[in-house]
């Protein structure tokens, strides 16, 4: 018996009046995982619980079956770890984003109007590693760009151990219990990182981040790159915004052991596949997600299959429909959906022996194209294959698994161990 548990980056979303009130995933022509629900049964699900609107590694590690509230230390170490980045206890990480600022520190675009290429985001990050020097404290740092306008911050102290209670330069996502959510009515202005705790190593990692963002600004500002982009009339990518600090690894139980499984893990960022390699997964080389999702199903078809003899279990995340979301682009959100249950679904259905699997598809979070951020809504779930009797239903949707079986799930946490349940029993 096989697991293929499949989240689909911020498919979840909220009714939109140009498609007839539906959302993005009900709009979407899916006849695959349509096909799915016939199969199975469906619900809805919080992924940490109600009233949180998680970023997408709060998320992950609850759907993994992590208390995030127990095992979480900030999405920045597992940013760090997930990119190849040398990081110890102690030292201090955070997640960062390229973003366009003006002079007065409003800020025009929080991802540099999402069009930074990884070639353009490599030359700002070797100017910024060169010649931005940390003085206000004896530490050093390192910045490395990940995908497009995303990146991570790693800053050593060569005296005393760092700590990852500090706040966020970015204006769109606070820390609530030490984990990151999105917030709502934002005033986009680059905010000054502030301890969050009255330490030394507090005040310390706050007077560091800031240092770090006034020096890379001025070097980034006039940065070849960024005269290029403003002459071509696209956005500078001027300022590198950071938040989610932390100052540890997190300590994850080993997934397989504990489930007495192995675990493969097909995901594209760097957040999913710390977390992944944290829990013990086996990690699978994959290529960056480009522009032709076609191509990018396909390569992820091949390697799953390829291993499917080899492993119990995949966990596989999609980056897909979450970018559209953020940028309010519904039409685009359809089709990346409908792409994902063509070029994806529709090859493996074709390949495996659904007696033989349990299929699970679900979010890590809603990012509803009106709010163009993270919401708290809860995310669609569906469980299908081997003896799973269908509940009746015919669409996977929101709207469809609010009737399901299933109900509504309070937290995702429990989610892997009902998985590990149903792939033992088979129903």
């Amino acid at each position: 018996m096989k697991l293929i548990y499949v989240v689909i980056d911020g498919v979840s979303d909220l009714p939109v009046p140009e498609l007839d009130f539906k959302t993005p995933l009900e709009y979407a022509e899916t006849p695959n995982m349509d096909y799915l629900a016939t199969k199975g049964k469906l619900g809805l699900m919080y992924t940490v619980g109600r009233g949180i609107a998680p970023e997408s590694d709060v998320a992950v590690i609850s759907i993994l079956g992590y208390d995030p509230f127990k095992y979480h230390v900030g999405r920045g170490p597992l940013e760090a770890y997930g990119a190849g980045l040398d990081m110890k206890n102690g030292d201090l990480a955070l997640r960062c984003n390229f973003a366009t600022m003006n002079e007065n520190k409003k800020l025009i675009d929080r991802r540099a109007g999402r069009d930074l290429t990884t070639e353009e985001a490599t030359l700002l990050t070797k100017e910024v590693n060169q010649k931005v020097k940390l003085e206000s404290h004896p530490a050093e740092f390192c910045f490395k760009n990940t995908l497009g306008h995303r990146g991570v911050l790693v800053i050593k102290s060569q005296k005393i151990k760092l700590s990852g209670k500090i706040s966020n330069t970015d204006p769109a996502y606070e820390r609530m219990a030490g984990l990151g959510v999105a917030k709502k009515n934002v005033d986009m202005v680059l905010v000054e990182c502030l301890p969050m705790a009255d330490t030394k190593a507090a005040k310390i990692s706050a007077q560091l981040v800031n240092e770090f963002t006034e020096k890379s600004h001025m070097v980034l500002e006039k940065h070849e790159v960024n005269i290029r982009r403003s002459a071509t009339g696209k956005m500078k990518a001027n300022v590198i915004l950071s938040r989610d600090a932390g100052d540890e690894l997190p300590t994850f139980f080993n997934i397989n052991e504990r489930y007495n499984v192995q675990f493969a893990c097909l995901a594209d960022m760097p957040v999913e596949r710390g977390i992944s390699r944290l829990a013990g997964m086996d990690l699978v080389d994959l290529p960056p997600p480009s522009s032709d999702i076609k191509s990018d199903m396909k390569i992820r078809v091949e390697k799953l299959l390829n291993l499917l003899q080899t492993y119990d279990c995949f966990y596989i995340h999609l980056k897909g429909p979450d970018e559209p979301g953020h940028d309010g682009n519904f039409q685009r959100k359809t089709k990346v959906i409908e792409d994902i249950d063509q070029y994806f679904f529709g090859e493996i259905l074709q390949k495996i022996d659904l007696k033989e699997t349990i299929i699970c598809i679900t979010a890590d979070h809603s990012t509803p194209c009106i709010l163009k951020s993270h919401s708290d809504d809860p995310v669609p779930l569906l469980i299908a294959g081997n003896k799973i009797k269908p509940d009746g239903l015919k669409k996977y949707s929101e709207r469809s698994c609010q009737k399901g079986i299933l109900g509504t799930i309070e937290h995702g946490t429990t989610l892997m161990p009902m998985l590990m349940q149903i792939l033992q029993k088979g129903s």
